[in-house]
């Protein structure tokens, strides 16, 4: 299908890149039969296992090859891949260890990463093991530079060690026991022939090194960096044997902004901003406009957007965008949508919902209003400026299906207006988070579809009708992709009678003369959405892999994207404001009187799950609508919102969407399950790791404390994740927690 969009621009490119799965070339790999248990191809809990995620590529500096991070049940390794897609990724480490920075030589034959505070250097051949770049740990807080040619590094200073030191009972660098405070020192080390220069020397703390946009600087903050605090709690409904922590991580409130010299010099001070950094969303790279001026973002009372161009030279920051949200800022981080300042330094990009939907605009770097490139009910995404600072890539949704993504190029030139707009992507699936090749001719995309989870592909932006290319097959060889189940774009009335956009899941070959049992999934964060086959984000991709075996074995399976959901625009995704648990949950429990009308349903055997902000919408349907759902499963739920906002790391954004509890308690009130858990009159089986940080595992605790004083308890299943985070990713978690689902859902829906 391809997208109706509409652009603002006067002249918008024509062609379209038509492609099917079928005429993609496709790296090689040898036929495998299918894996024991599943001779039909079809998944099982041990194949779902083995779906693998790429994420993080990285182009070689000759835009021949692509390093990138690939991950299967929560152990990632490096692999390395041509661009032209002429082999298949090989790995270039194997031991599944933490895999961070990754960059490339500047002759592009080594790739180096982090492995904790040590710099690693691995052949792009892959004809040798991963080793230390240099014996001795340089020191801490290692920042290469653009041309990947030297590393700037901190040394001694309060709490840190000299450098190469061991610091005894700590790691190597400094990162253990402190020392005696002295001269924090700035220094960088040649990559080439390990030479190493002292820049600066600093009475003090030192932290957030960076380079300047031409490489010729360094900028850090001295004084105080961030203060942690150390939350404890013991309630008494836990016990005081086991103590809970919470980790508030306070800005520096006296810290300044300094720029040295690469060469050495005496650090200037400069102001950093209202950001009190080289703020804005997006890479270090792309917040320089040139050596001097650099961009910040902030958000002042989650209702304020503005945008600062600062001067390292001297002079206050610059105000150059200012927008006012009457409910709050809603964009997504996922949308990349801070200030990018062209690699020419000529322009600003930003992404804007000033006309109700996320678009990409364009201001001058001088000064002067931002235009506005695209234009439609649908949502830009992703921005991405070529190296010459002429073009940027992006990806959109469509509007008649919004869970469809495609790649588009929108051509500055010498004046945004008006800007030429070229299609770059088409066909079914997702197309996001391009990156230019640093060449400028290919971009590097991850793509999904109904028959595919995520994998990197990659298409010549340079050449109208060129096909893309696929690098990598996350499938576990012998999956039988015919079998998998395609997503039906539905439409059912809401809380208020607005229509709710929801994907339907029919299993193949259904019996549609019999009634089959169903079930409800709710995604979790609120800000976030169902696509047209794999999601894009491997976090909620296991969970439409397990819809997928759910499929197989005869569940109808349907996931709405209730107000509050992205890829519908800014009045959707903020209808949460001051409400939140009403008319969004109402608008996912009533999925089920959708799923009701459906012949082939039977109404009497619709179970409902969802993670997180989903969890907190199962708890309050089968609490608030108890005789609705024949089980239901709860997976890390928000069990009152109060305790949400207590957590120093999640009370923003509750404040945002629905002030304080003083302030509305009536909006509190609604959003608290655990008030009316006596209720409960149906199977509940709750899973949640006790690790989460997104929403502290404590609810849980208290949650089924609360149940068995209300005599709930031979109604409850409750498993706990040791040492899991929210989203669960080990390997026998997930075996664990998708075996126990199943077995809770057969029990209860089919037995």
């Amino acid at each position: 299908m391809t997208p109706r969009v509409r652009f603002a621009s006067l002249a918008v490119a024509s062609t379209l890149v038509g492609w099917t799965m079928a005429g993609i070339a496709q790296p090689p790999r040898p036929q495998a039969a299918p894996r024991p248990g599943d001779a039909r191809g079809r998944l099982t809990i041990d194949t779902l296992v083995d779906i693998r995620h790429p994420s993080t590529p990285v182009w070689s500096r000759d835009s021949r090859l692509v390093a990138f991070i690939w991950e299967r049940a929560g152990v990632a390794n490096l692999y390395l891949v041509p661009a032209d897609g002429s082999a298949r990724p090989i790995p270039l480490t194997t031991d599944g260890e933490p895999t961070t920075g990754i960059f490339w030589s500047a002759d592009s034959r080594t790739v180096h990463f982090m492995r904790v505070a040590t710099l690693m250097q691995v052949p792009a051949d892959g004809r040798e093991p991963p080793r230390p770049v240099w014996a001795q740990a340089a020191g801490r807080n290692l920042t290469p530079s653009r041309d990947g040619t030297r590393v700037a590094y901190l040394s001694g200073g309060p709490g840190g060690g000299g450098r190469g030191e061991r610091v005894p009972g700590g790691a190597p660098g400094g990162e253990g026991a402190p020392r005696p405070a002295g001269p924090t020192e700035i220094r960088i080390r040649s990559l080439a022939d390990g030479t190493d220069r002292l820049i600066a020397s600093v009475d003090g703390p030192v932290s957030g090194i960076a380079w300047s946009g031409d490489g010729e600087s360094l900028t850090f903050f001295g004084g105080p960096g961030p203060q942690v605090i150390r939350h404890e709690q013991t309630p008494a409904y836990s016990g005081a044997k086991i103590i809970y922590t919470i980790t508030e991580t306070v800005p520096p409130r006296s810290a300044q902004t300094y720029i040295v010299p690469a060469s050495g010099g005496s650090p200037r001070p400069f102001d950093a901003g209202p950001t009190g950094g080289l703020g804005g969303r997006g890479g270090a790279a792309s917040r320089w406009l040139d050596a001097s001026h650099f961009l910040s973002e902030r958000v002042v009372d989650f209702k304020r957007r503005e945008i600062y161009v600062g001067d390292t030279t001297g002079g206050e920051p610059k105000l150059v965008h200012r927008e006012v949200k009457p409910t709050f800022w809603s964009m997504t981080g996922a949308a990349q949508g801070g200030p990018q300042a062209s690699p020419n330094g000529k322009w600003i990009a930003l992404l804007s919902d000033r006309d109700g939907w996320d678009h990409l605009y364009v201001l001058p770097a001088a000064g002067g209003e931002a235009v506005q490139i695209t234009k439609g009910q649908f949502e830009a995404w992703r921005p991405a400026w070529s190296p010459d600072g002429s073009q940027i890539a992006f990806d959109a949704n469509d509007a008649l299906n919004p869970g469809s993504r495609h790649l588009y190029v929108a051509t500055i030139g010498t004046d945004p207006l008006p800007a030429k707009v070229t299609m770059i992507t088409s066909g079914r699936g997702a197309d996001t988070t391009a990156q230019w090749s640093p060449d400028g001719k290919k971009l590097i995309y991850q793509h999904t579809d109904p028959q595919n989870s995520a994998d990197l592909w990659v298409v010549d932006a340079t050449m109208a009708g060129a096909k893309p290319m696929r690098l990598t097959d996350s499938m576990p060889p012998g999956i039988d992709r015919a079998a998998f189940v395609e997503p039906q774009l539905v439409h059912y009335p809401g809380a208020d009678g607005a229509p709710v956009p929801a994907y339907l899941f029919v299993p193949k070959g259904l019996d549609r003369a019999k009634k089959h049992p169903a079930i409800v999934w709710i995604h979790g964060d609120g800000v976030n959405q169902n696509y047209d086959g794999w999601h894009v984000e491997r976090n909620y991709a296991v969970y439409y892999s397990f819809h997928q075996y759910l499929l197989q074995q005869g569940y109808v399976v349907i996931a709405p994207d209730y107000r509050g959901s992205i890829g519908y625009g800014s009045a959707w995704r903020e209808g949460v404001y001051m409400d939140v648990g009403g008319k969004d949950f109402r608008d996912a429990a009533l999925s089920a009187t959708y799923l009701k009308t459906l012949p082939y349903v039977d109404s009497g055997r619709i179970g409902v799950w969802g993670l997180s902000y989903g969890g907190f919408f199962t708890l309050l349907g089968v609490t608030e609508m108890p005789a609705v759902f024949r089980a239901a499963v709860d997976v890390a739920g928000v069990a009152d919102y109060a305790m949400y906002y207590e957590d120093p790391y999640h009370g923003g954004w509750t404040v945002s969407r629905i002030g304080t509890p003083d302030q509305n308690p009536r909006v509190y009130a609604q959003a608290s399950p655990l008030s009316h858990v006596d209720k409960l009159v149906r199977p509940l089986l709750i899973l949640h790791g006790t690790a989460d940080v997104n929403v502290p595992y404590l609810h849980s605790v208290r949650l089924i404390d609360e149940l068995l004083k209300k005599g709930k308890g031979p109604l409850v299943e409750f498993m706990a994740y040791p040492g899991e985070f929210h989203y669960f990713t080990r390997e026998h978690v997930l075996r664990d927690a998708w075996a126990r689902v199943s077995a809770f859902f057969d029990k209860h829906l089919r037995g």
